[in-house]
């Protein structure tokens, strides 16, 4: 079983893939972000190194990937291979921040990994507002998301939704400007439903 927690940068995705793997007993699986050596000086300037932050963010994420599914592990991850396919490299070259070349470069690396590996059995998009967004990141604190712009985010936010109306697999969509999973466990626990109600009898 793999469920995939998306969403844009400070939607909670990261508390909820916390909540969600205690209650059903399966692996946390927390992508590799701070990890990056690129993340830094991409928030610094990110026309200059976007592919090279993307690449090295592709990398790990197969790996990683493909040593969880030869486990045979159940695991929720936060953030997928999915949320920079279709939402944050074609954002990056929309911004003026990716060049057409190398988006094409790597929108053909990332088609040929996902054809490699097992699709999410459910995806959890986590969305939010922009302010509700900036007011999560600017709780957590993280040195290097201090220079993240607010129309990147904004943007980000336009291609999550487009992508989530579009997307063909299993979706449960979490409204964060609604609900509070993290101090509300009613709100956890109507989420938990959907996904049971989604998912069905692959719990079984």
């Amino acid at each position: 079983m793999q469920i995939a927690i998306s969403g844009n940068i400070g939607a909670g995705k990261t508390e909820l893939t916390k909540l969600l793997s205690k209650h059903y007993g399966y692996r946390a699986v927390y992508g590799p972000a701070e990890e990056n050596p690129y993340l830094n000086s991409f928030y610094e300037d990110m026309r200059r190194w976007s592919f090279n932050m993307m690449i090295h963010s592709l990398y790990a994420g197969v790996k990683e990937l493909s040593e969880l599914a030869k486990s045979g592990e159940s695991f929720i991850r936060d953030r997928s291979l999915l949320d920079d396919a279709y939402v944050f490299a074609p954002n990056l070259q929309s911004m003026g921040l990716m060049t057409t070349r190398d988006l094409t470069t790597y929108t053909k690396l990332m088609e040929t990994m996902l054809e490699l590996l097992p699709k999410p059995d459910l995806v959890v998009y986590v969305r939010g507002d922009v302010p509700t967004l900036v007011k999560h990141i600017q709780k957590r604190g993280r040195e290097y998301e201090r220079g993240i712009r607010l129309d990147y985010l904004t943007n980000l936010n336009s291609r999550y939704e487009h992508w989530a109306s579009t997307y063909e697999g299993k979706m449960v969509v979490v409204d964060t400007d609604e609900c509070d999973f993290v101090e509300n466990r009613e709100d956890l626990g109507v989420i938990i439903n959907r996904i049971d109600a989604e998912l069905g009898g692959l719990f079984n």
